[in-house]
Order: structure tokens, then sequence, then C-alpha cells
């Protein structure tokens, strides 16, 4: 008898347990529902945030779009720049080489280079003597200051254009 009395007690605390058990779930879901329910205004001011971030995110993707265009035109103009002055510093080079060579001035490809680098060069002649030897080799010590600044000049281009291209318009 004993062990049926146990069985029943049992048996009692299991459905007590079960009935107490899905009360608790009950009032847990019904606290989560009131939670995740929101009220009218606080759904306008949600809509209202979302809809600044959204604006704020589509406003920094034209921004940026706009920053790699330009930064695309800069470096354009910044290979075009490059190109113009390697072909200068290969011109000088050329002639500075020729005058060390000491090659007939008369020679037709000697009198084209001394040509088209007379504009670049003509500046700088005369700020420092040329040492020749007796075989008539020379170092056109103009020359080569007239390379040496129109690398600085580059260098300076280049950088205004890097400055330009990397400008940050806001903070």
């Amino acid at each position: 008898m004993e062990d049926n009395k146990l069985a029943a007690e049992e048996a009692r605390r299991a459905g007590q347990h079960g009935s107490v058990k899905s009360q608790v779930e009950g009032e847990v879901q019904a606290e989560i529902a009131e939670r995740a329910a929101t009220k009218p205004t606080e759904g306008a001011a949600i809509d209202q945030v979302a809809s600044e971030f959204r604006a704020k995110a589509v406003n920094e993707v034209v921004q940026t779009e706009r920053e790699v265009e330009r930064a695309r035109g800069v470096a354009r103009v910044s290979q075009i720049i490059d190109y113009i002055f390697f072909v200068l510093y290969a011109l000088l080079g050329m002639r500075f080489v020729l005058a060390l060579l000491a090659a007939r001035s008369g020679a037709g490809f000697v009198r084209f280079i001394v040509a088209v680098t007379d504009p670049f060069y003509r500046p700088f002649r005369g700020i420092v003597s040329s040492p020749s030897t007796d075989g008539g080799h020379t170092l056109m010590m103009p020359l080569v200051i007239a390379i040496v600044v129109y690398i600085l000049l580059h260098l300076g281009i280049n950088g205004l254009l890097r400055l330009f291209a990397h400008r940050k318009t806001a903070i």
C-alpha cells in the first residue's frame, strides 16, 4: 500500500510541477510579447532614426564616389606629367651624354637634341662653369643643375597633386 501512496504522491507532484511549469511559461511568453510590442510613437521614432541612418549611409557612398572620381582624374593628370618629365629627363640626359662624349656639334642628331632641349637648358646656362678636358670632353654642370631642378619640380608637382587627390572635405 505504501508503494501506491508513494506512486500517487509522485503523480500528484508531477502534475503540480507540469501546471506550474506551463503557468511560468505563459507568464514569460506574455512578458516577451509585451516587451516586443512597440508603441506607435516608438515605431515612428525608430522609423525616423532608421531613415536618418539610411540617408547618411547614402550620402557617405556618394561622397566616397566623388572622392574616388577626383582621385582618378588627378592620377591621370599625374601620369601625363610623369610622362612629360620622363621625356624631358631622357632628352636632357642624352644631351649630357653627348656633351660628355664630345659628340660633333654638326651631326644632325646632336643638333636635334640641342634644339629640343635648349628651351629647358637656357635658364641654367652660365650658372656655373663647365669643366672640360683637352680632348673636348665637357662636364656640363649647368645641365646637371637643370636636371636636379626639374626632378625637384616634378616631385613638387606630384606632391601637390597627391595632396589634392587625398584631400578630405569633411571629418
